[in-house]
Protein backbone atom coordinates (compact mmCIF):
# COMPACT_ATOMS: atom_id res chain seq x y z
CA UNK A 1 0.00 0.00 0.00
CA UNK A 2 1.42 3.45 -0.96
CA UNK A 3 0.65 7.04 -0.54
CA UNK A 4 -0.75 8.05 -4.20
CA UNK A 5 -2.00 12.21 -3.26
CA UNK A 6 -2.17 14.57 -0.50
CA UNK A 7 -4.95 16.54 -0.54
CA UNK A 8 -6.57 19.55 1.68
CA UNK A 9 -10.10 21.72 2.00
CA UNK A 10 -10.30 25.11 3.70
CA UNK A 11 -13.29 25.25 5.65
CA UNK A 12 -14.33 28.34 8.13
CA UNK A 13 -16.03 27.44 11.19
CA UNK A 14 -17.73 30.36 13.10
CA UNK A 15 -18.62 30.47 16.44
CA UNK A 16 -22.18 29.39 18.02
CA UNK A 17 -21.10 32.48 21.01
CA UNK A 18 -20.13 34.72 18.04
CA UNK A 19 -16.86 34.89 19.13
CA UNK A 20 -14.06 33.46 22.03
CA UNK A 21 -11.88 35.52 23.86
CA UNK A 22 -9.02 34.65 26.39
CA UNK A 23 -5.76 36.31 27.38
CA UNK A 24 -4.13 39.23 26.35
CA UNK A 25 -7.46 40.66 24.61
CA UNK A 26 -6.98 37.83 21.71
CA UNK A 27 -10.23 36.94 20.22
CA UNK A 28 -11.55 34.94 17.01
CA UNK A 29 -14.84 34.36 15.61
CA UNK A 30 -14.20 31.98 12.81
CA UNK A 31 -11.94 29.50 12.73
CA UNK A 32 -9.45 28.68 9.58
CA UNK A 33 -9.27 25.10 9.35
CA UNK A 34 -8.03 22.12 7.21
CA UNK A 35 -9.26 19.45 6.37
CA UNK A 36 -6.79 17.30 5.02
CA UNK A 37 -6.96 13.77 2.58
CA UNK A 38 -4.01 11.25 2.40
CA UNK A 39 -5.26 9.20 -0.77
CA UNK A 40 -3.51 5.14 -1.66
CA UNK A 41 -3.15 3.54 -4.84
CA UNK A 42 -5.73 1.83 -4.16
CA UNK A 43 -8.28 4.81 -3.37
CA UNK A 44 -8.92 4.31 0.13
CA UNK A 45 -8.49 8.21 1.69
CA UNK A 46 -7.74 8.69 5.54
CA UNK A 47 -8.91 12.03 7.13
CA UNK A 48 -7.09 14.46 9.34
CA UNK A 49 -7.86 18.24 10.27
CA UNK A 50 -5.72 20.79 11.58
CA UNK A 51 -7.10 24.19 13.33
CA UNK A 52 -4.93 26.77 14.93
CA UNK A 53 -6.21 29.22 17.33
CA UNK A 54 -5.08 32.16 15.24
CA UNK A 55 -1.79 33.04 14.64
CA UNK A 56 -1.01 34.21 17.93
CA UNK A 57 -1.44 31.61 20.48
CA UNK A 58 1.16 28.86 19.48
CA UNK A 59 3.76 29.33 16.57
CA UNK A 60 1.46 27.74 14.09
CA UNK A 61 -1.05 29.81 12.01
CA UNK A 62 -4.02 28.48 9.28
CA UNK A 63 -1.99 29.08 5.90
CA UNK A 64 0.91 27.81 7.08
CA UNK A 65 -0.25 24.40 7.25
CA UNK A 66 -0.99 24.63 3.73
CA UNK A 67 2.17 26.14 2.83
CA UNK A 68 4.08 23.79 4.71
CA UNK A 69 2.07 20.47 3.13
CA UNK A 70 3.34 21.57 -0.18
CA UNK A 71 6.36 21.59 0.91
CA UNK A 72 6.35 18.54 2.71
CA UNK A 73 3.58 16.12 0.73
CA UNK A 74 6.39 15.53 -2.30
CA UNK A 75 8.40 13.69 0.10
CA UNK A 76 5.61 11.26 1.45
CA UNK A 77 4.28 9.73 -2.34
CA UNK A 78 5.17 6.03 -2.84
CA UNK A 79 5.00 5.51 1.26
CA UNK A 80 3.17 3.04 3.13
CA UNK A 81 0.57 5.37 4.96
CA UNK A 82 0.51 2.76 7.63
CA UNK A 83 4.18 2.55 8.56
CA UNK A 84 3.77 5.55 11.30
CA UNK A 85 6.99 5.37 13.24
CA UNK A 86 8.36 5.60 9.54
CA UNK A 87 6.42 8.16 7.88
CA UNK A 88 7.05 10.74 10.86
CA UNK A 89 10.74 9.93 10.88
CA UNK A 90 10.28 10.88 6.77
CA UNK A 91 8.71 14.09 7.93
CA UNK A 92 10.83 15.30 10.50
CA UNK A 93 13.85 14.63 7.62
CA UNK A 94 12.12 16.56 5.57
CA UNK A 95 10.56 19.37 7.41
CA UNK A 96 12.71 20.52 10.26
CA UNK A 97 10.15 21.58 13.28
CA UNK A 98 6.21 23.01 12.20
CA UNK A 99 4.86 19.85 14.24
CA UNK A 100 1.47 21.71 13.45
CA UNK A 101 2.07 21.10 9.73
CA UNK A 102 2.33 17.23 9.97
CA UNK A 103 -0.13 16.74 12.35
CA UNK A 104 -3.28 16.31 9.71
CA UNK A 105 -1.01 13.88 7.36
CA UNK A 106 -0.25 11.61 10.71
CA UNK A 107 -4.13 11.87 11.71
CA UNK A 108 -5.17 10.90 8.51
CA UNK A 109 -2.95 7.85 8.07
CA UNK A 110 -4.04 6.78 11.34
CA UNK A 111 -7.53 6.62 9.96
CA UNK A 112 -6.19 4.49 7.16
CA UNK A 113 -4.56 1.83 9.52
CA UNK A 114 -7.77 1.84 10.64
CA UNK A 115 -10.40 1.03 7.75
CA UNK A 116 -7.49 -1.30 6.76
CA UNK A 117 -7.18 -2.93 9.77
CA UNK A 118 -11.18 -3.03 10.68
CA UNK A 119 -10.59 -1.44 13.65
CA UNK A 120 -11.04 1.68 15.36
CA UNK A 121 -8.19 3.93 16.00
CA UNK A 122 -8.80 3.96 19.53
CA UNK A 123 -8.19 0.01 19.70
CA UNK A 124 -4.85 0.50 17.88
CA UNK A 125 -3.56 3.07 20.53
CA UNK A 126 -3.98 0.71 23.23
CA UNK A 127 -7.55 0.09 23.72
CA UNK A 128 -11.00 1.80 25.12
CA UNK A 129 -10.68 2.42 28.52
CA UNK A 130 -14.77 2.70 30.06
CA UNK A 131 -17.75 4.01 28.08
CA UNK A 132 -16.95 7.47 27.46
CA UNK A 133 -14.80 10.83 27.91
CA UNK A 134 -15.89 13.57 30.35
CA UNK A 135 -15.60 16.80 28.74
CA UNK A 136 -14.81 20.26 29.57
CA UNK A 137 -16.23 23.84 28.94
CA UNK A 138 -14.23 26.49 27.83
CA UNK A 139 -15.32 29.86 29.19
CA UNK A 140 -15.08 32.40 27.03
CA UNK A 141 -13.03 35.50 28.93
CA UNK A 142 -16.08 38.53 29.88
CA UNK A 143 -16.63 40.35 32.45
CA UNK A 144 -17.12 37.78 36.20
CA UNK A 145 -20.66 38.04 36.15
CA UNK A 146 -21.69 37.18 32.60
CA UNK A 147 -18.51 33.88 32.93
CA UNK A 148 -20.66 32.82 35.97
CA UNK A 149 -23.53 32.69 34.16
CA UNK A 150 -22.57 31.19 31.45
CA UNK A 151 -20.87 28.66 33.15
CA UNK A 152 -23.88 27.98 34.70
CA UNK A 153 -25.48 27.71 31.56
CA UNK A 154 -23.18 25.04 30.33
CA UNK A 155 -22.79 23.31 33.83
CA UNK A 156 -27.23 22.49 32.48
CA UNK A 157 -26.03 20.98 29.80
CA UNK A 158 -24.19 18.35 31.82
CA UNK A 159 -20.71 19.51 31.83
CA UNK A 160 -18.91 19.56 35.21
CA UNK A 161 -15.42 20.66 34.73
CA UNK A 162 -14.82 24.08 33.13
CA UNK A 163 -11.78 25.74 31.59
CA UNK A 164 -12.11 29.70 32.78
CA UNK A 165 -10.53 31.90 30.84
CA UNK A 166 -8.06 34.82 32.79
CA UNK A 167 -4.96 36.11 31.85
CA UNK A 168 -6.32 39.57 32.28
CA UNK A 169 -6.14 42.02 35.11
CA UNK A 170 -5.44 40.42 38.00
CA UNK A 171 -7.74 42.10 39.84
CA UNK A 172 -10.87 41.27 37.78
CA UNK A 173 -9.26 37.60 37.12
CA UNK A 174 -10.00 37.16 40.98
CA UNK A 175 -13.38 38.22 40.83
CA UNK A 176 -13.81 35.97 37.25
CA UNK A 177 -12.47 33.15 39.83
CA UNK A 178 -14.47 33.77 42.82
CA UNK A 179 -18.11 34.30 40.84
CA UNK A 180 -17.48 30.93 38.77
CA UNK A 181 -16.29 29.17 42.20
CA UNK A 182 -19.16 29.88 43.41
CA UNK A 183 -22.03 28.96 41.60
CA UNK A 184 -20.44 25.31 41.38
CA UNK A 185 -20.53 22.20 43.77
CA UNK A 186 -18.08 20.17 45.55
CA UNK A 187 -17.89 17.88 42.87
CA UNK A 188 -17.43 19.89 39.99
CA UNK A 189 -13.62 21.14 38.68
CA UNK A 190 -12.65 24.61 37.89
CA UNK A 191 -9.52 25.37 36.20
CA UNK A 192 -8.32 29.03 35.65
CA UNK A 193 -6.41 29.43 32.40
CA UNK A 194 -3.92 31.95 32.11
CA UNK A 195 -2.82 30.88 28.59
CA UNK A 196 0.70 32.84 29.73
CA UNK A 197 -0.85 36.08 29.99
CA UNK A 198 0.31 37.07 33.48
CA UNK A 199 3.25 38.28 34.65
CA UNK A 200 5.28 36.50 37.60
CA UNK A 201 3.79 38.88 40.35
CA UNK A 202 0.61 39.16 38.80
CA UNK A 203 0.01 35.45 38.90
CA UNK A 204 1.63 35.22 42.61
CA UNK A 205 -1.05 37.58 43.49
CA UNK A 206 -3.98 36.06 42.10
CA UNK A 207 -3.26 32.33 43.21
CA UNK A 208 -3.03 33.96 47.11
CA UNK A 209 -6.02 35.90 46.32
CA UNK A 210 -7.54 32.62 45.88
CA UNK A 211 -6.04 30.44 47.88
CA UNK A 212 -8.85 29.35 50.16
CA UNK A 213 -10.71 28.11 46.20
CA UNK A 214 -10.74 24.67 44.94
CA UNK A 215 -9.56 25.75 42.03
CA UNK A 216 -6.47 24.36 39.36
CA UNK A 217 -3.69 26.68 37.95
CA UNK A 218 -3.25 26.28 34.45
CA UNK A 219 -0.34 27.82 32.23
CA UNK A 220 0.30 31.38 34.43
CA UNK A 221 3.13 32.72 32.87
CA UNK A 222 4.61 32.96 29.38
CA UNK A 223 8.17 31.19 30.15
CA UNK A 224 8.73 27.99 31.84
CA UNK A 225 10.67 29.18 34.56
CA UNK A 226 8.09 31.55 35.40
CA UNK A 227 5.57 29.19 35.79
CA UNK A 228 7.77 27.01 38.12
CA UNK A 229 8.02 29.85 40.08
CA UNK A 230 4.27 30.09 40.96
CA UNK A 231 3.78 26.11 41.12
CA UNK A 232 6.38 26.66 43.99
CA UNK A 233 4.14 29.42 45.78
CA UNK A 234 0.66 28.00 45.65
CA UNK A 235 -1.49 24.57 46.85
CA UNK A 236 -3.32 24.55 44.11
CA UNK A 237 -2.84 21.59 41.37
CA UNK A 238 -1.31 23.11 38.90
CA UNK A 239 -1.73 22.57 34.81
CA UNK A 240 1.31 23.06 32.41
CA UNK A 241 0.02 23.48 28.49
CA UNK A 242 1.81 25.92 26.14
CA UNK A 243 5.63 24.85 27.76
CA UNK A 244 5.20 21.59 26.96
CA UNK A 245 5.85 21.10 22.97
CA UNK A 246 7.87 17.97 23.24
CA UNK A 247 8.86 15.11 25.34
CA UNK A 248 12.41 16.79 26.71
CA UNK A 249 9.84 19.44 28.38
CA UNK A 250 7.43 16.69 29.34
CA UNK A 251 10.40 15.22 31.03
CA UNK A 252 12.19 18.28 32.38
CA UNK A 253 8.86 19.41 33.61
CA UNK A 254 8.41 15.70 35.82
CA UNK A 255 11.89 16.02 37.41
CA UNK A 256 10.68 19.34 38.39
CA UNK A 257 8.06 18.33 40.53
CA UNK A 258 6.03 21.39 37.90
CA UNK A 259 2.66 20.21 37.31
CA UNK A 260 -0.11 17.71 38.32
CA UNK A 261 -1.71 17.86 35.17
CA UNK A 262 -0.65 18.56 31.22
CA UNK A 263 -2.76 19.86 28.45
CA UNK A 264 -1.47 17.50 25.29
CA UNK A 265 -2.61 19.12 22.18
CA UNK A 266 -2.00 16.66 19.15
CA UNK A 267 -1.54 19.13 16.47
CA UNK A 268 1.09 21.22 19.14
CA UNK A 269 3.00 17.80 19.03
CA UNK A 270 2.87 17.06 15.44
CA UNK A 271 -0.25 14.05 15.18
CA UNK A 272 -1.80 11.40 17.35
CA UNK A 273 1.88 9.24 17.18
CA UNK A 274 3.59 11.51 18.85
CA UNK A 275 0.45 12.98 20.86
CA UNK A 276 0.15 9.33 21.99
CA UNK A 277 3.94 8.83 22.80
CA UNK A 278 3.34 11.61 25.00
CA UNK A 279 0.48 9.97 26.42
CA UNK A 280 2.01 6.83 27.24
CA UNK A 281 4.93 8.54 28.82
CA UNK A 282 2.32 10.68 31.27
CA UNK A 283 0.66 7.27 31.93
CA UNK A 284 3.93 5.69 33.33
CA UNK A 285 4.82 8.79 35.38
CA UNK A 286 1.43 9.27 36.98
CA UNK A 287 0.37 12.33 35.68
CA UNK A 288 -3.00 13.24 34.60
CA UNK A 289 -3.54 14.55 30.98
CA UNK A 290 -5.96 17.16 29.50
CA UNK A 291 -6.24 15.48 25.69
CA UNK A 292 -7.36 17.89 22.72
CA UNK A 293 -6.01 19.86 20.07
CA UNK A 294 -5.90 23.81 19.82
CA UNK A 295 -9.15 23.56 17.72
CA UNK A 296 -11.19 22.06 14.81
CA UNK A 297 -14.72 20.49 13.86
CA UNK A 298 -16.06 16.93 13.35
CA UNK A 299 -12.68 15.74 11.96
CA UNK A 300 -10.58 17.31 14.91
CA UNK A 301 -13.22 15.82 17.69
CA UNK A 302 -13.02 12.68 16.32
CA UNK A 303 -9.40 12.33 16.70
CA UNK A 304 -8.99 13.84 20.12
CA UNK A 305 -11.95 11.33 21.49
CA UNK A 306 -9.88 8.34 20.03
CA UNK A 307 -6.30 9.38 21.72
CA UNK A 308 -8.91 9.90 24.68
CA UNK A 309 -10.52 7.28 25.17
CA UNK A 310 -7.77 5.15 24.73
CA UNK A 311 -6.04 6.61 27.75
CA UNK A 312 -6.39 4.86 31.61
CA UNK A 313 -9.59 6.92 33.58
CA UNK A 314 -7.66 7.65 36.59
CA UNK A 315 -5.18 9.75 33.96
CA UNK A 316 -7.53 11.25 32.09
CA UNK A 317 -8.38 14.51 33.91
CA UNK A 318 -10.89 16.09 30.89
CA UNK A 319 -11.03 16.45 26.71
CA UNK A 320 -12.41 18.61 24.71
CA UNK A 321 -16.17 18.32 22.07
CA UNK A 322 -14.89 20.96 19.47
CA UNK A 323 -17.32 20.38 16.84
CA UNK A 324 -20.09 21.54 19.89
CA UNK A 325 -18.60 25.14 19.96
CA UNK A 326 -18.70 25.74 16.03
CA UNK A 327 -21.97 26.01 13.46
CA UNK A 328 -20.83 24.09 10.50
CA UNK A 329 -20.33 20.20 10.67
CA UNK A 330 -17.76 19.18 8.37
CA UNK A 331 -18.11 15.23 9.12
CA UNK A 332 -21.24 12.69 9.49
CA UNK A 333 -20.03 9.91 12.66
CA UNK A 334 -17.76 12.33 14.70
CA UNK A 335 -18.67 11.77 18.35
CA UNK A 336 -21.63 14.18 20.01
CA UNK A 337 -21.93 15.32 23.48
CA UNK A 338 -24.16 13.82 25.76
CA UNK A 339 -24.48 15.29 29.71
CA UNK A 340 -21.26 16.18 29.35
CA UNK A 341 -19.28 13.22 27.65
CA UNK A 342 -18.79 12.16 24.18
CA UNK A 343 -17.28 8.33 22.81
CA UNK A 344 -15.55 7.05 19.71
CA UNK A 345 -17.50 5.44 17.21
CA UNK A 346 -16.91 1.89 16.95
CA UNK A 347 -16.23 1.86 13.11
CA UNK A 348 -12.96 1.29 11.70
CA UNK A 349 -10.75 4.24 11.61
CA UNK A 350 -11.70 7.54 12.99
CA UNK A 351 -14.95 6.67 11.96
CA UNK A 352 -15.93 10.12 10.75
CA UNK A 353 -17.42 10.76 6.30
CA UNK A 354 -16.49 13.98 5.26
CA UNK A 355 -18.98 15.87 4.00
CA UNK A 356 -17.36 17.00 0.43
CA UNK A 357 -20.39 19.35 -0.48
CA UNK A 358 -19.64 21.71 2.81
CA UNK A 359 -15.50 21.40 2.39
CA UNK A 360 -15.93 22.59 -1.30
CA UNK A 361 -12.57 22.57 -3.40
CA UNK A 362 -9.72 21.41 -2.43
CA UNK A 363 -6.65 24.13 -2.07
CA UNK A 364 -3.82 21.69 -1.78
CA UNK A 365 -3.21 18.59 -3.84
CA UNK A 366 -0.07 17.06 -4.41
CA UNK A 367 0.50 13.48 -6.59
Amino acid sequence: MKIARIFAYRVELPLKEGSYHWSGGKSVSVFDSTVVGVETECGLIGYGEVCPLGPFYLPAYAEGVRAGMRELAPHLIGMDPRQLSVLNLRMDAALKGHPYVKSGIDIACWDILGKVSGLPVCVLMGGRFGESVRLYRAISQAAPDEMASNLAGYRDEGYTRFQLKVGGDPDTDIQRIRATRAVLSDKERLVADANTGWTQHEAQRVVRAVADLDVYIEQPCLSYEECLAIRRNTNHPFVLDENIDCLDMLLRAKGDLAMDVVNLKISKLGGLTKAAQARDLCVSMGIAMTLEDSWGGDVTTAAIAHLAHSTPEPLRFTSTDFNSYVTVSTADGAPQRENGFMKTSDAPGLGVVPKLDVLGDRVVEVS
